[in-house]
């Protein structure tokens, strides 16, 4: 999975483009591949990567031994598209397109576009007013969700958490008071210290589901609070990780209760700006109202 994030088209870019009855007609296909067991192709997926006369592939390598397994002859044009070439690609393809070719969208395991190449591709087709359609299947998101255990009729994917561990602090603390479960993939070697920021930023308590190797031979999922799963996790985690957070619990604090928490920190070498970000997390009280109450109660004594 590579690390992309997905963005809405721009407005201008809403088209309603007919789809054809058929794939071998003028056409883009976006097609989920199996993220682990070969038994989750879809005989579409069969279908297209026989049919299609240009199959774009992530890595050409892994879509032709994806096609051996499958007893599928590639018989279209293969090229690659991954991230550092995919901006290059696009124009070429857009004119195969127009010019009455199928072309099939591929990766190296779930869906197109969702934090692996394809937004670009999809974006740029709707752009011309070319059609679209996709082949469902597999996705480690909504897999994870279905095996978290937790609450997930609302939820939010995040693609791929950010690596420095500043970075990653701030970003949990959007996550703070979002009530809606939340998507979001992980290295396996920044697993532990993603946790461990998890519990400083949303505290301890915090249920979440760890989901690795899906659909593989080895798949895991790891359930419990943010503070056990960061303990399991010092252990090391390997292969395609996936992390399920509970929604925060609704709550509201007045920031000038919450004054005392943060002159403690405070006191123990924090930063003021830090210490009201880490204690209105999740407390239902903006940072910065809280920060001008300290200012107040500072001023009053």
């Amino acid at each position: 999975m590579a690390e992309h994030r997905t963005h809405a088209p721009p407005p201008h870019s809403i088209g309603t483009a007919k789809i054809p009855e058929r794939l071998d007609n003028t056409v883009l296909v976006l097609a989920a591949t199996p993220m682990g067991d070969i038994g989750d192709a879809s005989q579409r997926l069969r279908d297209a990567l026989g049919s299609a006369d240009v199959v774009a592939a992530e890595d050409t390598r892994r879509t032709k031994s994806l096609a051996k397994a499958l007893g599928v002859e590639i018989t279209g044009r293969i090229v690659s598209f991954y991230d550092h070439v995919e901006t290059a690609r696009i124009p070429a393809l857009l004119d195969d397109i127009a010019s009455g070719l199928t072309v099939l969208l591929v990766t190296d395991a779930g869906m197109p576009s969702v934090s692996d190449p394809g937004y670009r591709l999809v974006a740029a087709a709707v752009e011309r007013d070319l059609p679209v359609t996709c082949l469902p299947g597999p996705s480690a998101v909504t897999t994870a969700l279905a095996l978290s255990g937790l609450p997930v009729e609302r939820f939010c994917f995040d693609g791929f958490a950010p690596r420095k561990g500043g970075q990653r602090r701030e970003w949990l603390r959007t996550l703070a008071s979002e009530q809606r479960a939340c998507v979001f993939f992980e290295a396996p070697h920044r697993l532990a210290d993603c946790l461990a920021d998890a519990v400083t930023v949303l505290g301890p308590d915090r249920r979440a589901a760890v989901c690795r190797e899906l659909t593989k031979t080895y798949e895991e999922v790891v359930r419990g609070t943010l503070a056990e799963l960061a303990a399991w996790a010092v252990e090391g985690a390997r292969g395609e990780i996936t992390v399920v957070l509970e929604g925060a619990q609704p709550v509201s604090a007045d920031a000038a209760d919450l004054v005392t928490e943060v002159e403690t920190l405070v006191a123990g070498g924090m930063r003021l700006k830090d210490a009201c970000a880490e204690v209105s997390a999740g407390r239902g009280a903006s940072r910065k109202d809280l920060y001008e109450a300290v200012l107040a109660a500072r001023s009053a004594e």
